[in-house]
């Protein structure tokens, strides 16, 4: 069964579009999204969860509709955002027993355990938070009602490099047994590299490529030539950039002729990234 099933999802504002978004996550894997920021994660993010109104598109989740079955659908979801502001004068306890009335799965022994590995005291006030704590609160509430799917924006921002690596094995742990499955958003690529089983890129409102992440990567090659060499394959390049040394430059990689003098490896998944946003117009 598919966890996720997005098809053509469109959004219009005057001065961003989101195109035809489609993708889709099978159940008990984690699935990276990843693009610049303004790229539409989080108008796609949004838009999937209804708190913003898509102008077209079907949202499938757990094999349901999301137009027809929001309200059920969203307690078996677990989703988390950073930038959220909570009650600021409130304690953790006090929030907590009034988000908590919501969900019916709500369970107080995994809910201790997430507040205990977070280090998170509920008596504090969440003024008295960092934003990491925040972040890490966010996602013991996330983590607490019995959530078979994950859907989480930027849930490692604000996170020291331990406290993000504890995070990552936590989602993968969550996804062994396939009953829980993982959709989140982030720009720290290393992160993904750690645990994610799929990437979905968006660039500029639409998706460039999903598929599992070893496949994502070698669809593209990074090239690193001599300048003298750039324009044997100039016009086919997503972006480049010159230095003293000569050229580097990403390309599709049924784009590059393995017969050229020119140096081709695998790029990261930053690589690609960087030479996305460098680039003034697709080459898809």
């Amino acid at each position: 069964m598919l966890a996720l099933d997005i098809r053509n999802l469109n959004k219009k504002y005057p001065n961003f579009e989101l195109r035809d978004v489609s993708f889709q996550l099978e159940k008990g894997y984690i699935m990276g999204f990843i693009g610049a920021n303004g790229a539409g994660k989080t108008t796609t993010i949004k838009s999937m969860l209804n708190l913003i109104q898509a102008d077209s598109g079907e949202v499938r989740i757990l094999g349901k509709k999301m137009a027809e079955h929001e309200t059920e659908l969203k307690q078996e979801i677990g989703f988390a955002f950073g930038g959220i502001d909570f009650y600021t004068r409130s304690k953790i306890k006090t929030l907590t027993d009034v988000i908590k009335k919501f969900y019916k799965n709500w369970n107080d022994d995994t809910y201790s355990t997430y507040l205990r590995r977070f280090k998170l005291d509920e008596n504090k006030k969440i003024a008295e938070l960092s934003a990491g704590m925040k972040v890490k609160y966010n996602l013991a509430i996330a983590l607490s009602h019995g959530a078979k799917v994950l859907i989480l924006d930027e849930p490692t921002s604000g996170l020291d490099p331990v406290a993000r690596d504890d995070l990552l094995d936590i989602f993968q742990s969550l996804v062994l047994d396939g009953e829980v499955s993982i959709l989140f958003s982030t720009h720290i690529t290393s992160d993904l590299e750690k645990c994610a089983d799929f990437i979905t890129f968006v660039d500029n409102g639409k998706i460039v490529n999903s598929s599992d992440k070893e496949h994502f990567r070698e669809t593209y090659r990074l090239l690193n030539g001599k300048e003298s060499d750039l324009h044997q394959v100039k016009d086919k390049l997503i972006s480049y950039k010159v230095n003293s040394f000569g050229f580097t430059g990403l390309i599709h990689a049924g784009d590059f002729d393995p017969a050229l003098d020119i140096r081709a490896t695998i790029p990261s998944l930053e690589e690609i990234m960087i030479f996305f946003a460098k680039k003034e117009e697709t080459y898809v």
